[in-house]
């Protein structure tokens, strides 16, 4: 194989109609579907001590559900990036490209391990989950109080440092538009402006 090709056919697995300047439909739409319910996730859990008991068990169940729905939307965003027809972009910014593929994948794997610590949050605390109103038992029987307690922490504190790493992501985002003036931002945009 010819090595001058091989580069360039990696950084264009993508299908003829798509934009050679942007990613694809699906990986935008599924990383803004990422972020979206991140951040619902993160306010509902951050805010639902403030509100009535009746109020708040909504938003309990709100985030259970947003939970399932995140779970879909992660799995489904790495099934795709793992398919040839996955546009990637090759950048020669050297340890920046490195950094920011190591974060990418700390996100992918932190997101992943927050909805499952989710699951056992709910289960650990002797609790059904509930999936817009539908109960799911636990299939693990009763859990101690202690137990309950330490896997909501590490919920928590993993909920954190995925909302430390997804702004650290998007003020490098931000950096690359308005500081370095390259196209990394409106590679991921929804819309073709800025």
């Amino acid at each position: 194989m010819d090595n001058s090709t091989g580069p360039a056919i990696a950084a264009t697995r993508a299908t003829a109609v798509d934009d050679p300047t942007r990613y694809d439909s699906l990986s935008i739409a599924l990383h803004w579907a990422t972020a979206t319910l991140v951040l619902l996730q993160f306010a509902l859990a951050e805010t639902w001590d403030f509100f009535p008991e009746a109020v708040q068990n909504v938003m309990i169940i709100g985030h259970m559900s947003f939970g399932f729905l995140l779970a879909a939307v992660i799995t489904l965003r790495i099934l795709w990036r793992l398919l040839p027809s996955h546009k990637a972009f090759v950048s020669d910014q050297g340890l920046l490209e490195h950094a920011a593929k190591a974060l990418h994948y700390a996100l992918y794997v932190l997101i992943t391990v927050e909805v499952v610590l989710g699951f056992f949050t709910r289960w650990t605390d002797n609790h059904a989950l509930s999936f817009f109103g539908l109960l799911i038992p636990s299939p693990f029987g009763a859990f101690s109080e202690a137990t309950g307690g330490v896997v909501d922490e590490i919920h928590d504190l993993n909920a954190w440092l995925i909302i430390i790493l997804a702004g650290g992501h998007a003020l490098a985002a931000l950096g690359h538009h308005y500081l370095l003036k390259d196209d990394v931002l409106r590679r991921m945009l929804p819309w073709r402006g800025i």
